[in-house]
C-alpha cells in the first residue's frame, strides 16, 4: 500500500469514516437509514486494521458522541490507532473554552491522550475558533490541524492565524466527488498541492449513490438525507454517468465504488469512505491498487458533468 506524507508522519491512501456508526442527532440512522451497533461494526474494524486502514475519522457530532464511543470501544490498549476528529462551532454556542471541552469530552470517550488530526468542523466564525487550537498544539492534545468546509479565503485565513505562532494547516477535508468537483475548481486542492497540505475528500461515493447498488427501481432508503438528496429523479439523471464508471471498472476488474475512490485518489487527494461492512474494507484494499489512465479519468470527468446533477449538503456553501 502507498502511504502518503502527513507531514513526517505516514498515513494510509484511505481514511476510514465513521460517520454512520450509532444512533442519534446526526448519526447514522438520521443520514443513512443505518443502525448499526458495535456488535456490526467491530469486525469492520478488525478487518481494516489488518489490512493497514488504520486512521479513523470520527466527530462528537456523529450521533452526538455515538460514532466516538463505538471506535473508543474497540481501539482500547492499542497504539497503533490514528485519530482524526472535529471540533463543530455549533455545538459551542456562548462558551469561550468550547474548543478544548469539547476536545477532552472526545478523547475522553475514545480513551486516548490526543487527536492526530483534530479539525474545525465548519466556519462559523474563523476568527474566533482557529487561535483555540493553538494552545492545544503546543500542549500535545492535538497533532496535527485541519479544516473543514472553508473556502479558500477562510483556509487562508485560518493559516494566517496559525502562521503567527509558527503553525499551519496539515489538512483540508470537504467535500469532493466526480459529481461535486467544488474544491477543485474553486483552487482549494491546488492550493493544498502547493502548501504542503493533505486535501481530504469526504463523499467520494456521494453516500451510496455512485455505487450501483440504487437506481429508480432500487431508491436509497426513503426518510433519510441521501435519499433525499439522491432521489429517483437524481438517480435516473446520473445513469450515464453509472454506465461509463461500469465500463471503466470492467478494465480494472473494480466495481462503480471503487472506480469513485480510485479517480479520487488519482486526483491526489486522500478519500475519507465511510465503513460499514467488510466488504468496504475490500473495495478500499482493491482501490488503492487501481491505476487509471488520463483519458479514463477524462472520461468520468465528462460524463460526471454531463448529468448535470451538483448536489451540496445543507450544512455546505459553494466554495467559489
Amino acid at each position: 500500500m502507498k502511504l502518503v506524507k502527513l507531514h513526517n508522519e505516514n498515513i494510509p491512501p484511505i481514511v476510514l469514516g465513521t460517520w454512520s456508526w450509532g444512533t442519534g442527532a446526526h448519526g447514522g440512522d438520521a443520514v443513512f437509514g443505518n443502525h448499526l451497533t458495535e456488535t456490526d461494526l467491530k469486525p469492520v474494524f478488525d478487518v481494516a486494521m489488518d489490512a493497514g486502514f488504520n486512521l479513523w475519522d470520527t466527530a462528537a457530532v456523529y450521533g452526538m458522541n455515538a460514532s466516538e464511543n463505538i471506535l473508543g470501544s474497540f481501539i482500547k490498549g492499542r497504539e497503533d490507532v490514528l485519530i482524526s476528529t472535529k471540533f463543530t462551532p455549533q455545538m459551542a454556542e456562548d462558551n469561550d473554552n468550547a474548543v478544548e471541552e469539547l476536545l477532552d469530552g472526545s478523547l475522553n470517550r475514545l480513551g486516548v491522550d490526543h487527536a492526530d488530526i483534530y479539525w474545525i468542523h465548519n466556519p462559523a466564525d474563523v476568527k474566533r475558533w482557529t487561535p483555540k487550537l493553538i494552545s492545544l498544539m503546543k500542549n500535545g492534545k492535538v497533532k496535527h490541524i485541519g479544516v473543514s468546509n472553508h473556502n479558500l479565503d477562510e483556509i487562508k485565513l485560518a493559516s494566517s492565524i496559525l502562521a503567527e505562532e509558527g503553525l499551519k494547516i496539515s489538512a483540508v477535508q470537504n467535500h469532493y466527488s466526480l459529481l461535486y468537483r467544488s474544491s477543485e475548481e474553486a483552487g482549494i486542492i491546488d492550493y493544498c498541492n502547493e502548501n504542503n497540505i493533505v486535501f481530504f475528500s469526504y463523499m467520494v461515493l456521494e453516500q451510496g449513490a455512485l455505487t450501483d447498488k440504487y437506481n429508480k427501481k432500487n431508491p436509497l432508503p426513503n426518510g433519510t438525507r441521501r435519499g433525499e438528496a439522491f432521489n429517483p429523479a437524481v438517480l435516473t439523471k446520473i445513469e450515464s454517468l453509472i454506465q461509463v464508471m461500469r465500463e471503466t471498472g470492467s478494465k480494472h476488474n473494480a466495481s462503480t465504488a471503487q472506480i469513485a475512490t480510485a479517480w479520487s485518489i488519482a486526483k491526489g487527494t486522500v478519500p475519507i469512505i465511510g465503513v460499514t461492512k467488510t466488504s468496504h474494507i475490500e473495495d478500499a484494499i482493491k482501490s488503492a491498487k487501481i491505476n487509471l489512465t488520463v483519458e479514463e479519468i477524462l472520461e468520468l470527468e465528462e460524463a460526471a458533468k454531463e448529468t448535470d446533477v451538483e448536489v451540496r449538503g445543507a450544512w455546505e456553501k459553494s466554495m467559489h
